[in-house]
């Protein structure tokens, strides 16, 4: 029976659009950490009792089978959903006579959900939680704060990514490559060293 204190942490990043406010708009997705694995699914009381190998075994021998068909070219209806190829053409072209077996490529495969999924996860009467971080990297607009969070990670006289990560709000490979442009820049204003396996960022 569904939990009645499901909830489903979210976090906020900025569209590439404005408001009226001239501030960009936001748009809302689940906490990217947040994730199950195959070895949850064979801990939950669903499976109980069920062999964790059998289980493996089912979604193996499903891939294999699915795989096959979908390299064929069919869509296969499953009680998850509609599994399709995505193929796409390489190039531009406007002429069909000129479009060969060599022009067309693989590009994924589209899962469209059941109704009867998309119920079910409806059926749990979601809760939804703001998480408290930054919205997305919009705090790298302001370059005042920016300056800030740079002074006071500094204060042992150096930084690191994660020590800048924490004032600043950003995640690790933004966070990265903020300090990475300053080194990088045509004036500038700091300088990497490489110290027991992580890389230091000094002041110029």
């Amino acid at each position: 029976m569904p939990r009645k204190t499901d909830e489903m942490f979210f976090e906020l990043h900025p569209r590439p659009t404005n408001g009226e406010d001239g501030r960009p708009l936001l748009y809302a997705r689940p906490a990217a950490q947040r994730k199950m694995t195959m070895k949850d699914v064979k801990n939950s009381s669903a499976f109980r009792g069920i062999n964790g190998a059998m289980i493996d075994i089912a979604f193996e021998t499903f891939m294999d089978v699915c795989s096959k068909w979908l390299a064929e070219g069919y869509r296969v209806e499953t009680p998850l959903g509609v599994f399709s190829p995505k193929i796409k053409l390489e190039g531009d072209f406007t002429d069909p006579s000129k479009i060969k077996g060599k022009n067309v490529k693989f590009a994924g495969i589209e899962i469209t959900p059941s109704k009867k999924f998309v119920k079910l996860v409806g059926y749990n009467k979601i809760r939804f939680c703001k998480k408290p971080t930054s919205v997305g990297n919009i705090q790298m607009q302001n370059e005042a704060f920016m300056a800030d969070a740079l002074r006071h990670s500094m204060k042992a006289g150096f930084t690191t990514i994660r020590n800048f990560m924490a004032l600043s709000g950003l995640k690790y490979h933004s966070a990265q490559r903020y300090l990475e442009s300053l080194c990088s820049c045509e004036n500038p204003v700091l300088r990497k060293e490489k110290i027991g396996g992580s890389f230091h960022y000094f002041p110029l």
